[in-house]
């Protein structure tokens, strides 16, 4: 028999036969090397990686104020790696959490950090500060606090974030009080969605409640270093200055709720009353239905209580109001299975400095707010750190709707609302 050989199989045999040649030099040259051995610098390379990765994870926030590609990119990476500044000088868990919501005010933030540092036991605390406005100013007298643990938080929809687009102010978004019939004619973007008075979103008033909202979720949903954590957040502002007793107080006031008022969702450790009764009132707290123009400063509240409020998330995301505070206000009188029951201090321990803010930017007076809370501090202390706090229980507030404040009709802003408690 004769075997006839053509070009194109003489072809395929000469390729496989030479892979198979190399394959088999290939496994010889390796198996004569020594194994034992690794390759000079294989080692040393996995462990410069391993110390590469433990340092970008144990080093200081990094954030870049250039570009708003920049700060988009810095707040999404600090969210991501939540390094806690003075971890290693204080590593027992936290006893309490401070979240404070920041905006552009740094003369009134050094008041709040100056009041934090003179607060009895602070060093038990974890401080969130959460921002929504980013400058190397702000972020700096942050990063100089040494008595605490302390963690930096970025809003992610910021209006520094977003200046010619939503949920900033888009170029092609309706003018506040331009009609809804000339809206359409013009053609902007949000014609169809004017607020209950028929006005059109303005971006900067509507910042605060998105703020509010997604700083809620990402405190209790997403900061790593409260995993497993039972106890209470307090809620402030960077224009609210802490008396030295707050801590004392709130652990006073926790023990309080849990013996005489167990249905109590909130402790209120401030309130807008006038300073002179203090002396009168230093150890008296209260049990009352939840007032939002009184009880929003310094709420502290549990992750129950916050799964109790996502129950009517969807409410809140689309009720016409532009306050946080308000909107809280309607879910409590409208939407929860009962309306939010407080037990607030009737002495003020957190006292609100900011003579200005969202509507009032061009009258602020640092200076003569550190004069004023100095004369406050100067009369209550006397009066501070109670061995027993006296309760009385007051009528429930009737929970009938308020006149909603508009500023909120926009659809967008539901949505985005809405999808925080999705991606955060």
């Amino acid at each position: 028999m004769r075997f006839k050989i053509r070009k194109k199989n003489a072809l395929a045999l000469t390729v496989a036969v030479f892979v198979a040649v190399v394959f088999v030099y290939t496994m010889f040259k390796s198996s004569s090397l020594p194994q034992d051995k690794p390759k000079q610098g294989t080692a040393g390379s996995s462990e410069k990686l391993e110390t590469l990765s433990i340092a970008q994870n144990h080093s200081p926030n990094r954030f870049l104020y250039g570009s708003v590609f920049e700060m988009k990119k810095s707040v999404y990476e600090n969210n991501f790696r939540q390094f806690i500044m003075n971890a290693e000088m204080f590593q027992s868990d936290p006893e309490l959490v401070i979240v404070v919501q920041v905006h552009n005010r740094p003369a009134y933030l050094r008041l709040l950090v100056e009041s934090l540092r003179e607060t009895a036991e602070i060093h038990s605390t974890l401080l969130i500060f959460s921002h929504d406005y980013f400058s190397k100013e702000v972020g700096e007298i942050v990063q100089g606090i040494t008595f605490c643990r302390v963690l930096q938080i970025y809003f992610p929809y910021s209006l520094q974030l977003y200046p010619n687009e939503f949920p900033g102010q888009d170029p092609s978004d309706c003018p506040r009080d331009i009609s809804k019939d000339e809206a359409k004619k013009k053609g902007c973007l949000n014609a169809d969605y004017p607020d209950s008075y028929g006005h059109y979103r303005e971006a900067a008033f509507t910042q605060a409640k998105h703020h509010w909202w997604w700083k809620l979720h990402f405190v209790w949903e997403r900061v790593k270093a409260l995993q497993g954590y039972s106890g209470y957040a307090v809620f402030i502002e960077d224009d609210n200055y802490l008396i030295p007793d707050f801590y004392s107080f709130f652990k006073r006031m926790a023990a309080l709720k849990k013996s005489d008022c167990s249905d109590c969702d909130i402790l209120a450790l401030g309130n807008h009353d006038s300073p002179p009764l203090f002396q009168d009132l230093a150890n008296k707290v209260e049990t009352t239905g939840w007032v939002s123009t009184k009880h929003n400063i310094g709420m502290g509240l549990t992750k129950d209580v916050y799964y109790k409020i996502m129950g009517c998330a969807s409410e809140f995301c689309t009720y016409d109001d532009y306050n946080w505070d308000w909107t809280l206000q309607h879910l409590s009188s409208q939407c929860l299975s009962k309306p939010l029951k407080v037990i607030a201090a009737q002495a003020s321990r957190v006292l609100h400095t900011g003579d200005c803010g969202m509507h009032q930017k061009e009258s602020c007076k640092p200076e003569a707010a550190s004069q004023k809370v100095q004369t406050i501090l100067q009369s209550v202390k006397s009066y501070l750190f109670p061995d027993d706090l006296v309760s009385r229980k007051l009528d429930s507030v009737k929970s009938s709707p308020h006149i909603r404040n508009g500023g909120w009709g926009d659809i967008r802003d539901h949505t985005l609302c809405k999808n925080y408690g999705k991606k955060l």
